[in-house]
């Protein structure tokens, strides 16, 4: 079938807190045989494939990996709700301090992002990207692994390598950025060359980011404050 295929059957199943003796006996196969597809051992036909995506109500396209939606949906710009969309997924109970960290944050990218769009240039859009992919991806881990009930089948790199790996990535990216910014130019790429659009003081980013603009100098802030050993 394919590498991902395994990897999602057994984690559908353990998801729905069941056995593989009672979704082999709902799935109409043996449980010597649903093991051997969770093992990747075997390959299994189209109308397996078709049952289990009925069975867990999920798409084909997502059983084999094509997909990180359930549904099998390719999301396009349009699709991805804005950060700030009113709905329960946004609402932060108790402690104010994940809302203000949030706020900093999004507040943060909101300008990050607009000055990258000022450059005009993928590559450093590209790799800043990655960069922050990447380290949401790290600390959502580190926090998915805090219960140890949580499947690690939702995850195709194994946890003992997804650190360091991501972190090299990260480096790799990191790099990159750099290199753009400084006027090097990545094979394939442009060089930068809306430099002039880049230019930032306090004052232009009052001026141009009235609402975010102190929202990114508290986060600078706090960042150095960390950065240096400050309590």
């Amino acid at each position: 079938m394919n590498a991902d295929f395994p990897r999602i059957l057994t984690l559908l199943r353990k998801e729905k807190g069941i056995s593989q003796k009672v979704a082999a006996s709902d799935l109409g196969i043996s449980q010597a045989l649903l093991s051997h597809y969770e093992k990747g051992i075997r390959e299994c036909g189209l109308d397996f494939l078709v049952r289990t995506a009925n069975y867990y109500g999920v798409s084909c396209d997502y059983l084999l990996g094509r997909s990180p939606d359930r549904s099998g949906t390719t999301l396009t710009v349009e699709d991805i709700p804005e950060p700030d969309t009113v709905g329960k997924e946004n609402v932060m109970h108790g402690s104010i301090l994940p809302v203000l960290n949030k706020k900093l944050i999004s507040n943060s990218l909101n300008i990050l992002f607009d000055l990258l769009q000022k450059s005009k240039n993928k590559a450093l859009i590209q790799e800043v990207s990655s960069f922050l992919m990447l380290a949401v991806y790290r600390v959502f881990r580190v926090v998915y692994s805090a219960n140890p009930k949580n499947q690690n089948g939702m995850f195709t790199v194994p946890k003992q390598v997804a650190s360091g790996y991501a972190a090299a990535a990260m480096a790799v990216s990191e790099a990159n950025a750099a290199a753009v910014a400084s006027g090097e130019t990545l094979a394939g790429q442009e060089s930068l060359k809306e430099v002039e659009a880049l230019a930032i003081t306090t004052e232009s980013l009052n001026q141009f980011y009235p609402m975010f603009s102190s929202s990114l100098l508290n986060l600078i802030q706090n960042s150095e404050s960390k950065i240096s050993g400050e309590k």
